[in-house]
């Protein structure tokens, strides 16, 4: 008979995940695979899978991936915003609705920007500050990688 989990117990786990501040978790007891994921996406290879288990343990593994997106400073005063996953990019909601946001438009910390989806699931990039959109670097529908710019935004003073 294989082992069985309930609706607590994922309950646990994703209370676990959220006290460790982990965006997956996966754990292998008894043939059971249980993989939860809150930010989908491939790894960069410097970050690996951490055992957490004494040999002879189930298997229990960490994977830390990024949480937010990434703003590096830029010339002139300018941040970038870069992708935190593995994905395709979206400007706007739906294909009939505008973009988030255009060139030249101010905008606030926190307000969606764009969407990537990765693995099925559909993950909203924020603002991480107040500014004026000075440059979108990626065209709508098309593929992005780990750390690649997105915008860049001009701290409003």
């Amino acid at each position: 008979m294989s082992p069985k989990i309930d609706y607590k117990e994922i309950n646990k786990l994703v209370q676990f995940m959220e006290e460790k501040k982990l965006s997956h978790f996966e754990l292998e007891v008894e043939g059971l695979k249980v993989k939860v994921s809150r930010n989908p996406g491939i790894l960069p290879p410097s970050e690996t899978a951490i055992p957490l288990q004494e040999p002879g343990e189930p298997k229990i593994e960490e994977t830390m991936l990024p949480q937010e997106t990434e703003l590096q400073k830029g010339k002139n005063d300018l941040y970038y915003i870069t992708s935190p996953m593995v994905g395709t990019f979206f400007r706007a909601p739906d294909p009939s609705s505008s973009p988030f946001v255009e060139e030249g438009d101010e905008i606030k910390k926190n307000q969606t920007l764009c969407i990537i989806e990765a693995m099925k699931l559909m993950n909203e990039i924020e603002s991480e500050m107040d500014g004026i959109l000075e440059e979108v670097y990626v065209e709508n529908g098309k593929p992005v990688e780990y750390g690649q710019k997105l915008f860049s935004i001009k701290p409003l003073s």
